[in-house]
C-alpha cells in the first residue's frame, strides 16, 4: 500500500510505522521537523513551543483545557528525532539514499482500540508535513471517513 502505515505487535504495545521518501536531503527534512513554526503545522495540539534538545520539552493544548508536554528522548541531527508525549513513544528517522532521503515514523502506544483512527490521522498530518517539505501549500485532506475504512480493512 503506497504510503500507508502498518500496525504491529511487540511485547504487549503496538506500533505503527510510515515511511515517506523526499528529493531532499536529511538535513533539510530535518531542519522543517525540529523548527516550532512548521511542527506546529503538521503535528497535532502542538503549541510551537519546543526547546528542541536532548531532554527538552515540547508543549502541547488540545484545544479543550488539556495541556501537556513530551520530552525528547532522543536527537541526532540531522537523523533521529524522538519524544515520549504521556505514554507514548514517536520515533522519526531520516536516512539518505541516492534520490534523497528516507522519513521512518513509528508510533507506539498501548491501546490497540484506537489503532486505526490513530493511523488514519498520522497519515493526514504525514501528508502535510510532506507538503511542507516540498513546499507546497498545506492542504488537509477531508478523507478522514476513506483512510479509516482502509486501516480498519488492513488492520482487521
Amino acid at each position: 500500500m503506497k504510503d500507508y502505515g502498518t500496525l504491529h505487535e511487540l511485547n504487549g504495545r503496538y506500533i505503527l510505522k510510515f515511511e515517506r521518501f523526499f528529493s531532499v536531503i536529511p538535513e533539510d527534512v530535518f531542519s522543517i521537523l525540529t523548527s516550532p513554526e512548521h511542527f506546529m503545522q503538521w503535528y497535532p495540539f502542538a503549541t510551537g513551543e519546543m526547546d528542541v534538545k536532548l531532554g527538552g520539552e515540547i508543549a502541547f493544548d488540545d484545544g479543550g483545557g488539556t495541556t501537556y508536554t513530551a520530552t525528547i528522548t532522543e536527537l541526532e541531527k540531522p537523523y533521529l528525532f524522538s519524544f515520549r508525549e504521556v505514554d507514548d513513544l514517536i520515533n522519526i528517522s531520516l536516512e539518505e539514499n541516492n534520490r534523497g532521503c528516507k522519513m521512518k515514523f513509528i508510533h507506539t502506544f498501548d491501546d490497540a482500540s484506537w489503532a486505526v483512527n490513530t493511523a488514519a490521522g498520522w497519515h493526514q498530518c504525514l501528508d502535510v508535513f510532506s507538503q511542507i517539505v516540498n513546499g507546497e501549500a498545506t492542504n488537509w485532506q477531508d478523507n478522514t471517513a476513506e483512510l479509516g475504512e482502509i486501516y480498519s480493512e488492513a488492520f482487521s
